[in-house]
């Protein structure tokens, strides 16, 4: 049997109190990855297109607790590995795609403040890609054989700075993104802290009012709520430009757009939508990435989910030959399958491991053990369908809790429990009960 990979105390607390709370971790997901093993590959594969000047669109669709947010914050840690510079947030009421009141600049604002890289990935990273990109310009010149104080060197830092900026000029709103990262980069070399923060505040989509930018930089226009996407375009270009290999903008919950009472608000949003498609697609975006993730109702239903707007739903439907065991893994919406009995008995060792060393003691629930407990969970009605690991994994590591915390409480008996007998009642009543004696580690 292999060496098993000891997992840090840090990273373990945040893991195990992650999933207790039916939450997604940041970090450890390495440890506990088990399963989807096509849907990586597939989001994986449109890494490599975007890297190459290409751009990519994906909609990853599962029920609650299925394990999108999962797979999210996987491909998030991998292409942030890959030097990619990450957005990612969740649509709610006060955030959608468009809306009347900001909310589309809601959403914009939140995807800014968790921008993310390998260096920063707890997000609010944009000053700091700025800082590095004017001082990486300045160690090229350097390293052209220009010294620090000949002077020649500003000329040549300016001359390499404007190449980057005027390269925006052709996108839309191009002109107005290069005049602020100009003007960044003048306050930078001058130490002007108060416009660098001002610039860093339009770049975040904080102002209002063009009276105010005028005000404090000189110019009128503003990010707002119906073109913010266009600057996210912007974005991905200049940070291929600073060095980094595209953007990726992961944007969670679409369930709040299907959510939304008026009708008309919701087919602006998935007008939205279909523009952010269209734009990939017909290669109108550059080093770009975008995942959408929802529920099947959100995707699928007629008169108030994604396809209950046309033009999406012709673009977006399955063919005529998938089925069950035949996906195409390539079309743009993933359909996340349940992870198999076999999976989650993999996971659930993995995160009993994880817990013993946490907490310093010799693990005590055997493969048996394991084994007796993804029976039961997965011997429920309709368990083949409707089971998820997030319920899974709260119901397992609270087993691991109470038997840390209460010594004496066998593992056999909490099994047996009332608690989980109405389960075990249905898994006898049932013909095709699986014989899962052959779950062994």
């Amino acid at each position: 049997m292999p060496e098993k990979r000891r997992v840090p105390k840090r990273i373990a607390q945040t893991v195990l109190n992650s999933l207790k709370g039916g939450v997604v971790p940041r970090i450890g997901l390495p440890y506990i990855t088990v399963g989807r093993k096509e849907e990586i590959e597939a989001l994986l594969h449109d890494v490599d297109i975007i890297q190459d000047g290409g751009a990519s669109f994906r909609f990853i669709v599962g029920r609650y607790g299925s394990g999108k947010s999962f797979l999210l914050q996987t491909i998030r840690n991998y292409v942030m590995d890959k030097n990619f510079v990450v957005v990612d947030g969740d649509l709610s009421p006060e955030r959608r795609l468009q809306g009347s009141k900001g909310q589309g600049l809601a959403t914009y604002r939140e995807l800014i403040q968790n921008l993310s890289t390998k260096t920063r990935p707890e997000g609010g990273a944009l000053t700091l890609i700025l800082d590095r990109w004017i001082n990486s310009v300045q160690s090229q010149v350097a390293q052209s054989g220009i010294a620090n104080d000949d002077p020649k060197f500003e000329a040549e830092v300016d001359k390499k700075i404007y190449a980057v900026i005027s390269s925006l000029n052709e996108l839309v709103h191009g002109f107005d993104f290069a005049k602020l990262l100009n003007m960044y980069y003048h306050a930078y070399m001058s130490n002007d802290d108060e416009t660098k923060a001002k610039v860093l505040k339009w770049f975040r989509g904080e102002y209002s009012h063009k009276t105010e930018t005028k005000k404090d930089l000189g110019v009128d226009i503003i990010i707002s709520d119906s073109d913010w996407y266009e600057y996210l375009k912007l974005f991905a270009a200049f940070f291929r430009q600073a060095g980094y290999a595209g953007l990726m903008i992961m944007i969670d919950e679409l369930v709040n757009i299907f959510k939304i009472p008026n009708a008309i608000s919701r087919q602006y949003n998935y007008e939205k939508i279909l523009t952010m498609y269209n734009d990939t697609l017909q290669g109108k975006a550059k080093y770009l990435g975008i995942i959408m993730c929802g529920t099947p109702q959100a995707i699928e239903d007629r008169r108030r989910g994604v396809y209950s707007y046309e033009a999406l739903r012709s673009r977006l439907a399955t063919g005529k030959f998938v089925q069950n065991g035949a996906r195409d893994m390539y079309a743009p919406v993933i359909k996340l399958q349940p992870l198999t009995a076999e999976e989650m008995l993999v996971l659930t060792e993995k995160l009993a491991d994880m817990h013993a060393n946490l907490y310093g003691y010799e693990r005590t629930i055997t493969d048996d053990d394991l084994a007796q407990f993804i029976k039961i969970e997965y011997a429920r009605v309709g368990a083949d369908t409707n089971i998820t690991p997030r319920e899974i994994i709260r119901d397992f590591i609270e087993l691991l809790d109470i038997v840390w915390q209460n010594p004496d409480t066998k593992i056999t008996d909490l099994l047996n429990s009332d608690r989980f007998n109405y389960a075990k009642s249905e898994a006898v009543s049932d013909n095709k009960e699986q014989d899962y004696t052959e779950f062994r580690i």
